[in-house]
């Protein structure tokens, strides 16, 4: 086993540092991976700012009750006629003023007020969710590629074995050739075999290259970077002892089905408007200070460059308040509104069953890879180490010259594919432990 780790070890090596001859090489592991994923996936990102445009709405929201508030200076001028109140007309009429000060305007309807801030606070809380259940499915879908990258890359290091192998036994046998003790046919075929597994391996390098560029996108890196992955040895976790089943607890775990639900009461909040919020009234209020009076000098068309100069200004205020009940005939008549947040709210009832129906289906595939991948596991580690103990003896026949080289390629072929078929289990059943731990709504 030693001895094994040691191969790994160097060909991982050799990996890097072939590849960094061509391509700047990036070490990782499962930590490095769930790392760089929950900070630079772009996805994370995006939802990341969603949440962060909830939060600035509900910041939005909370400026309901504050008043605008406005200052300056204002001029009036009036050349020619005028008419007055009751109808009659002066002409040649000069009219100048100056109005200077402060006011304040504020409208306060409480119903929206309130019930949208209340709203804005639940979809932060919806968004907070959303954005934990597309960081766990993004990172899930990370790990699954790190595995996949892990299996081709093991898988190309145990051609790049082979072909090693197969390289020193075509030389023992065309040195048994030389001797007369084989015929050159059998020479001929110990080539043929270790060039059909350099194009194997050729494959698995192209396998690998795609794995790579695929987690190399997901991980939001520089695309002239190659991963390659430290772990020498692929070993079954096992996070779960027991098979999930599936209820209403379940359900509430997931962050999914919990945006929901604060979608949902944000919408029964606001929909408050147009219920109990009609009983509700609109209060306004407008009022200043200034000076107010009149002007000499004032700006002529014929002089637009003359500045007015103040002759006589008042102190002058005004304040007006109302508070009113807004009558909505087209609520009252057809509900609209009312109907709209029906409908929404109606919308996400349905998503939400949609969604039970997709968790169900997640843990169900999920327990089943478990139970699948632990039993091929089993078996994949015993045809492997029964493969391995065939391929040692026929190597050790063949150095004798007591068995057919066609013999030894074949024990090549089925440890080969032991060894794919065991990676791929473990690979496989790795992702259905993620996967469950997705599934069940904890966090990655």
């Amino acid at each position: 086993m030693n001895k094994l780790k040691y191969t790994v070890g160097l060909v991982i090596f050799v990996l890097i540092s072939q590849q960094g001859k061509a391509q700047e090489t990036l070490p990782i592991n499962l930590q490095t991976v769930l790392e760089l994923g929950g900070a630079n996936n772009l996805t994370i990102k995006e939802f990341l700012a969603k949440q962060e445009l909830a939060e600035a709405n509900l910041s939005k929201s909370k400026e309901w009750w504050l008043p605008n508030v406005y200052a300056g200076v204002r001029t009036f001028q009036l050349w020619g006629a005028a008419s007055n109140a009751d109808g009659r007309f002066f002409l040649d009429v000069s009219r100048q003023n100056l109005w200077a000060g402060l006011g304040l305007n504020a409208n306060w309807n409480f119903a929206e007020g309130i019930y949208k801030t209340k709203s804005a606070k639940l979809q932060v809380q919806a968004s907070v969710f959303e954005t934990q259940a597309k960081r766990n499915n993004t990172l899930l879908a990370t790990i699954k590629a790190y595995y996949d990258l892990q299996t081709s890359q093991m898988k190309l290091i145990a051609y790049k074995n082979l072909v090693a192998q197969s390289d020193t036994i075509t030389q023992q046998v065309a040195i048994q050739v030389e001797a007369g003790l084989r015929y050159q046919s059998e020479l001929l075929l110990s080539k043929s075999n270790q060039n059909h597994l350099i194009i194997e391996m050729l494959n698995a390098q192209w396998e690998y290259n795609q794995k790579s560029a695929e987690l190399v996108r997901l991980l939001n890196l520089d695309s002239k970077v190659k991963l390659v992955s430290v772990d020498s040895v692929m070993w079954p976790m096992n996070f779960e002892e027991k098979l999930l089943s599936v209820n209403d607890t379940t359900y509430k775990m997931r962050p999914e089905i919990k945006s929901i639900d604060f979608t949902i009461l944000s919408l029964q909040t606001e929909r408050n408007i147009t219920t109990t919020g009609l009983f509700i009234p609109t209060l306004s209020l407008g009022t200043y200070g200034s000076y107010f009076g009149r002007i000499n000098g004032a700006v002529s068309p014929m002089f637009p460059n003359q500045y007015p100069e103040t002759n006589q200004l008042y102190p002058t205020g005004m304040l007006n308040v109302s508070l009113t009940w807004n009558i909505p005939l087209g609520r009252l008549i057809y509900g609209g509104d009312l109907k709209q947040y029906n409908s929404q709210i109606k919308i996400q009832e349905i998503k939400s069953e949609q969604f039970k129906a997709q968790i169900n289906e997640e843990i169900a595939n999920a327990n089943q890879l478990l139970i699948i991948g632990k039993e091929q596991i089993q078996i994949a580690k015993e045809g492997l180490e029964l493969t391995t103990e065939a391929l040692n003896q026929s190597i050790e026949r063949q150095k004798l010259g007591t068995v057919k080289p066609f013999e030894v390629f074949q024990a090549q072929q089925f440890f080969l594919q032991a060894q794919i078929d065991y990676l791929k289990a473990i690979g496989e059943y790795n992702k259905a432990q993620f996967a469950l731990k997705v599934a069940k709504g904890e966090m990655l």
